[in-house]
C-alpha cells in the first residue's frame, strides 16, 4: 500500500525544460517523452509548469510563433506543489480544489518529482480494488471449520 508521494516518484525521471526554451523545442521534447506537462526551471529553481493547455490557449489561440516564443512567456506560474510526505489522497484533494492536472513534488524547496492526475487516479483505483477484494473475501469466504460443520450436519 502506498503511503506517501515519495514512494510514487521513487526511481521515476523528472523531465524539465529551462525557462528560455522555445515553445517549439519544449513541445517536441514533451512529445518525445510522451508527457502532457513539464516543470519549467530557472537553473535549479522551479518557476512554472508548461502544459499542452498552455500551448493551445496561450500560443496557438493567440497566434504566437512557437519558434519565437519562450516557455517562460506562456507557462503557468501560479504553482501548487506537493510535499514528498503527502499522501496520494491529499494530492488528489489539492488538485481537485485547484482544478489542475499536474503537481510538482518538492522536498525542502527542491523539485524531486512531478505527478499527474492520471498517476494518482491509478493508485486510487488500485487501492479501492484491494479494499473491495478484501471485503468480498471477508463477507463471502467460508472458513474451513464452518464448512466442515455445515457439511457434517448435512450428511446426518
Amino acid at each position: 500500500m502506498l503511503s506517501t508521494v515519495k514512494q510514487l516518484i521513487a526511481d521515476r525521471p523528472v523531465y524539465t525544460v529551462e525557462k528560455g526554451s522555445t515553445v517549439r523545442l519544449a513541445a517536441e521534447f514533451m512529445a518525445e517523452q510522451n508527457i502532457g506537462a513539464t516543470p519549467v526551471m530557472d537553473g535549479d529553481r522551479l518557476i512554472g509548469i508548461f502544459s499542452e493547455r498552455d500551448v493551445i490557449n496561450r500560443v496557438v489561440a493567440k497566434g504566437l510563433d512557437p519558434s519565437n516564443t519562450t516557455v517562460n512567456q506562456v507557462m503557468t506560474t501560479d504553482l501548487i506543489v506537493a510535499s514528498v510526505e503527502e499522501t496520494y489522497e491529499s494530492c488528489l484533494k489539492k488538485m481537485r480544489r485547484a482544478g489542475i492536472r499536474h503537481l510538482p513534488v518538492v522536498d525542502a524547496d527542491k523539485l524531486v518529482g512531478f505527478i499527474s492526475l492520471r498517476d494518482l487516479l491509478q493508485i486510487d483505483i488500485s487501492e479501492k480494488d484491494d479494499k473491495l477484494e478484501f471485503l468480498n473475501s471477508y463477507m463471502f469466504h467460508v472458513s474451513p471449520e464452518i464448512e466442515k460443520k455445515y457439511t457434517t450436519q448435512k450428511k446426518s
